[in-house]
């Protein structure tokens, strides 16, 4: 008997070992072939530093409101009316992220990283082209864009700073998510998720100093807020861009790629016009919600505000891994094996439903405890608690549509999901949560009870599109 012991153990160590080595490589940034081996190894390589990038960049969502919700509710419904607009932000750049990483992911496949470098540049212009002008026109009409999502005269007072601030700054905005979606489609998400580390360290020591006014620091209430996460984003920001011209990254960036290159520059606009139609369509469906729910008062939306930003917190991470499925797809189609592609997505959306659907079954559980942490005004507290323990049914299903969603975008094919987005969200999600929480007065629970929903009609609806395979045969 005991000679047989060390042949049952010794595998177990090995397996152990494998793993921890893995996550060592995935951490330090591995230079592994993703089109070849493995399909569980490269998908680990890729998903452990883009689900702690989009952990921390969770972080940013519920780091503010953590300190601004202790000025109270005007103060928290502030950052919650600006956020909405800023989501239309986040959809431009993750259109113009969608776009770039796609074509980069495709020239790395096909083993040709000249094209990739150069459609990392072009990627970098549009995005700087877009930011000055939305910046501009955000900043001067931020309270009249407040107004517009019916804030009170009170929120008006406390946060048209900070929504000037945070509108007129988002050129850190969309080169963070370009520069990020450039570095993982070439497979350097160790780098990517460094740069989160860097901005998120920042915002997260300057948050309570520029706030409270700690020390020699002023005290600028919410604007300090703005300031802080703006500063952490910018310098970001600065440090991802120096990180493309290393000679030693799978991304370089020579003196060559920086010219306007036309030809590249339509391709990029073309698959990102769509993608960002694409997160417009599924993210100004959250500013329809928060239009509905501000009827209810500021104390609702103070609760909606911090349940959200929770949920963003879980569901951030698990992009990660959709992000990781997306890179897979996009190598594995230049390489010319589609079949592999298609068998790293179904793996993908496995452990992405398993992982987040343990999150999912934890906030039910202590979804009390959770809001807690976040607002001591009883009222917004039963609100978010609501809002957090309602949409947290959906997680499971959402984690595995979002892998398929992500996936068609790797592959280059954006208009399936745009148009997914815009029958489930606009047709379906806006109508279900005016009808649940007026007509069946249900009231701010019935908007949670349609975000829940939406999650898994719309990962049924994937899925069914998904298996067609038309996908595969998309050109980039």
């Amino acid at each position: 008997m005991t000679g047989s012991e060390p042949v049952s153990i010794a595998p177990q160590a090995a397996g152990r070992s494998s793993l921890l080595q893995t996550v060592r490589d995935a951490l330090n940034g591995s230079h592994q072939d993703y089109t070849q081996g493995s399909i569980g190894r490269a998908l680990l390589l890729l998903a452990i530093p883009m689900v702690l990038e989009m952990a921390l960049e969770s972080v940013f969502a519920v780091t503010d409101v953590f300190f601004v919700g202790k000025l109270g509710a005007n103060a928290v419904a502030t950052v919650g009316l600006t956020e909405s607009f800023l989501t239309i932000i986040y959809s431009m750049a993750m259109g113009i992220s969608i776009g770039v990483s796609a074509i980069v992911a495709r020239r790395i496949g096909e083993n040709d990283p000249d094209d990739a470098a150069r459609s990392a540049v072009q990627a970098v212009w549009l995005g700087l082209a877009i930011a000055i002008v939305l910046g501009v026109t955000g900043s001067l009409l931020a309270p009249r864009l407040l107004a517009l999502l019916g804030a009170s005269p009170a929120v008006l007072a406390t946060g048209t700073t900070f929504a000037r601030i945070m509108l007129g700054g988002e050129v850190s905005i969309i080169m963070l998510f370009i520069v990020n979606a450039s570095l993982r489609g070439a497979g350097d998400a160790a780098i990517a998720m460094r740069v989160l580390w860097l901005a998120n360290g920042i915002n997260i020591v300057l948050d309570p100093l520029l706030i409270f006014g700690v020390g020699p620091f002023p005290h600028l209430g919410v604007t300090g807020a703005a300031i802080a996460t703006t500063t952490g984003r910018t310098i970001g920001a600065l440090f991802a861009l120096s990180r493309l011209v290393r000679s030693s990254g799978r991304l370089h960036v020579e003196r060559k790629h920086l010219r306007l290159d036309l030809s590249v520059l339509r391709r990029i606009i073309s698959l990102a016009s769509s993608a960002t139609f694409q997160m417009l369509i599924g993210t100004a469906s959250w500013i329809g919600l928060v239009r509905i729910m501000s009827t209810f008062g500021s104390q609702a939306l103070a609760g909606y505000t911090i349940g959200v930003r929770v949920i963003i917190f879980a569901l951030l991470p698990a992009w990660g891994i959709c992000n990781a499925a997306a890179t897979m797809v996009g190598q594995a189609l230049g390489a010319k094996n589609p079949d592999r592609a298609e068998r790293s997505v179904w793996m993908a959306a496995r452990y992405n439903a398993f992982v987040l659907g343990i999150i999912g079954l934890l906030f039910v559980v202590f979804a009390d405890a959770i809001t807690a942490i976040f607002t001591n005004d009883p009222t917004v507290h039963t609100y978010a608690t609501n809002c957090l323990r309602i949409a947290s049914f959906g997680f499971p299903l959402f984690a595995f549509g979002g892998v398929i969603t992500q996936s068609f975008n790797g592959a280059g094919d954006t208009w399936t999901p745009t148009t997914l987005n815009f029958i489930v969200f606009w047709l379906f999600e806006i109508p279900l949560a005016y009808l649940l929480a007026h007509p069946m007065h249900l009231g701010p629970n019935g908007i949670f009870y349609a975000i829940a929903v939406v999650f898994s009609v719309l990962a049924f609806v994937s899925a069914i599109i998904f298996r067609r395979g038309t996908w595969k045969t998309q050109v980039v």
